[in-house]
């Protein structure tokens, strides 16, 4: 947190916690402009199909060079922004799913390949610039280490946008970047410069707090009490550990830890990304007043965005030696093919304790942007390049791959259910009392497969949007496929992809609005409209409860 400042509410109004939780009121109100110079910069980018947080940096950097906004509370709330980001990565964190050694293997192997190899190509740069002055070693692996992360934004919005967020290589990808975040958080914690107070180790009594505060949890509903408890843990956390002089930042992460893992934990997560975003937005907004880069600084951004190439490729490699698939490992890998908005995070904090220089700053968040430039249309073709280039990724697959990505046996089902989320089981439930033990329903969701198989449901684990999936499914012995995934395109995607597999069975797939409706009939599928023809569902059921004429 800077200088002890979180902000609680709107710009000009904050808690300073170093003078006893004082309430400040007399900052003047950020500009109005500068809201407006961010807002069209990210939609610039949001147009060109890019993320606006490019936008946001642009912004900062007019911002600052221009003297718009106020830097003091422009920091406040880019540093709570920082503090809520750490408290919604607790409320996700599964310990037993971070243990996994594709997971936290591939993360570290990771890291101490490509923070050395950054730090070489940092220490070498004299030699390709002359007029570049040296650089120290710990500088060159400060920087390394900073570079080493990737966005968790980006993936997470990747995947949002594909409908993959169950997906197995999502999984994984999420989970990697988790690791990544929890590295930067120890690098907080060593470099915070101090020791923490003798009062630090009744921190070591809070998982204590845990039944209280879930039972708050619960009570708290659905509404803007959730959204406020979620915020009052958050600097709970921050205020408690910055009280034992450990870092802000982690007691925000430890506090989300300890709220993990419940039923209301994933509600309180999506009640707060928004404004978590938001605060993010004054950030990245906050790295433009260190200062607009120079062509020395733009020239080494381009030479570590062009390192970015390289990223993918080791993170393939990494992912087949833990007995992946070619498919899981390409496209996680694409996932994680860019710089991340954490390193800068972790940048900043180095240049507020002297251990880097302002300009490296900028030259970080110059790199960032260019990264995301990169990543942002080979992922569009992630899809398109594991189709086209199967057989060469598959043969660097290892002989024998995890439990979890071997192939499944669908039986003699002659009806698929791709997708086994509530509209899913229920066409499963309706079609297995016609048809008994002729339907199979495939989730891509690792547990909730194994708990649909508990209650006695035929369930297999896959991914309906997997080419090789649908490559194993013996198409040729199914009559009927049900899409019923999360996503139009996804839907979309996957109707195509029977259709090329010469799937001559009957394709069903559902839909939210009139116009996605008509794509899939011009397809060939039989089309349903869930919120048009809900009304219809809701009466016959009433209907067949009854038994008789209403009437």
């Amino acid at each position: 947190m800077h200088n002890g400042l979180v902000v609680i509410s709107s710009p000009g109004i904050w808690i300073d916690w170093e003078q006893g939780g004082e309430l400040l009121l007399e900052a003047p109100m950020t500009e109005p402009l500068l809201v407006a110079i961010a807002f069209i910069g990210g939609l610039l980018f949001r147009r060109m199909d890019m993320p606006p947080l490019l936008g946001f940096l642009l912004a900062g950097f007019l911002a600052g060079a221009l003297e718009i906004g106020d830097r003091k509370v422009i920091d406040a709330m880019a540093d709570f922004g920082v503090v809520l980001l750490l408290f919604t990565i607790g409320l996700k964190l599964k310990i037993r799913e971070l243990l996994a050694p594709q997971i936290w293997g591939t993360a570290s192997l990771h890291c101490l390949i490509v923070v050395p190899l950054t730090a070489v190509v940092l220490m070498a740069l004299p030699l390709l610039m002359p007029n570049f002055g040296a650089i120290e070693r710990n500088t060159a692996l400060t920087l390394g280490f900073a570079l080493s992360f990737s966005s968790t934004v980006f993936a997470v919005k990747i995947f949002e946008q594909r409908g993959e967020g169950a997906a197995l290589h999502a999984n994984i990808a999420i989970g990697i970047l988790i690791v990544q975040d929890l590295m930067a958080v120890a690098y907080l914690l060593i470099s915070s410069g101090h020791l923490p107070s003798v009062w630090a180790l009744g921190l070591l009594a809070l998982p204590l707090l845990r039944p209280l505060l879930v039972a708050m949890l619960r009570q708290a509903g659905h509404g803007e009490l959730l959204v406020l408890f979620g915020l009052t843990m958050a600097l709970a956390g921050a205020w408690l550990f910055e009280t034992v002089h450990l870092k802000a930042g982690l007691g925000a992460l430890v506090f989300g830890v300890l709220l993990a893992n419940t039923g209301k934990s994933v509600e309180l997560y999506k009640s707060l990304v928004t404004l978590k975003d938001i605060f993010l937005t004054a950030f990245f907004l906050s790295i433009g007043y260190y200062g607009l880069p120079s062509a020395d600084s733009l020239l080494v951004a381009a030479l570590l965005a062009g390192l970015i190439v390289l990223r993918p490729l080791i993170y393939f490699y990494l992912l087949i030696l833990f007995r992946l698939r070619a498919r899981t490992s390409v496209l996680a890998a694409l996932s994680l093919s860019n710089y991340s908005e954490f390193g800068l995070i972790v940048a900043a904090l180095a240049v507020q304790s002297g251990r880097l220089e302002a300009e490296w700053l900028t030259t970080l968040a110059a790199a960032m942007a260019l990264s995301l430039f990169v990543s942002a249309p080979l992922n569009r073709v992630a899809h398109t390049f594991y189709s086209r280039y199967t057989a060469r990724l598959q043969a660097r697959e290892r002989r024998q791959l995890l439990t979890v990505e071997r192939p499944v046996d669908l039986g003699n089902a002659d009806i698929l259910i791709l997708g086994m989320g509530r509209i899913g089981s229920g066409a499963y439930a309706y079609l297995n009392q016609r048809y008994p033990d002729r339907v199979m329903g495939v989730e891509e969701n690792i547990s909730k497969a194994a708990d649909l198989r508990d209650s006695g449901i035929r369930c297999q684990l896959g991914d309906g949007s997997d080419r090789d999936f649908l490559e194993r499914a013996h198409l040729e012995q199914r009559r009927l496929v049900l899409v019923c995934l999360s996503n139009h395109s996804e839907n979309i995607q996957v109707v195509k992809l029977l259709r090329s597999l010469s799937f001559s069975g009957k394709v069903a797939a559902v839909a939210r609005f009139e116009d996605q409706r008509r794509e899939l009939v011009e397809l060939g599928c039989i089309a349903f409209n869930l919120y048009a023809e809900a009304g219809h569902g809701f009466a016959e059921r009433v209907l067949d409860e009854l038994g008789a004429d209403p009437v």
